[in-house]
């Protein structure tokens, strides 16, 4: 990360990912499964629908779906994640592609 200094302020800039910036452990799919599940609260609005409804809709328990908007429950797997996201009424899809780096790397684009 590049630190500044503005105004005796020490200013470190994001690499995009801030759970990489904070040191945790499998940033990529965290980042990937916030995305996910804020696509599932931006459905629910555009949808009108309440955590009930959403919940049997996506086929999980209200209870779930609470745990999962408010980041109790982060052992949800990215694939269920997309499949509750289906049941919205969402297309998923995913491209793999080489890369010219050693590694890849995983990336989530909602349009």
């Amino acid at each position: 990360m590049k630190k500044s200094v503005i105004n005796d302020v020490e200013i470190w800039e994001s690499s995009g990912n801030v759970f990489a910036d904070l040191g945790l452990p499998d940033a990529e799919k965290l980042k990937i499964k916030t995305g996910l599940i804020i696509e599932i609260m931006n459905a629910m609005e555009r949808l009108d629908l309440t955590q009930q409804e959403a919940a049997r809709r996506m086929g999980i328990t209200q209870p779930k779906l609470s745990d999962i908007l408010r980041g109790k429950n982060f052992s949800i797997s990215e694939r269920k994640l997309m499949d509750c996201l289906n049941r919205l009424g969402y297309d998923i899809e995913i491209r793999v592609k080489p890369t010219l780096e050693p590694v890849g790397h995983l990336m989530l684009a909602v349009v």
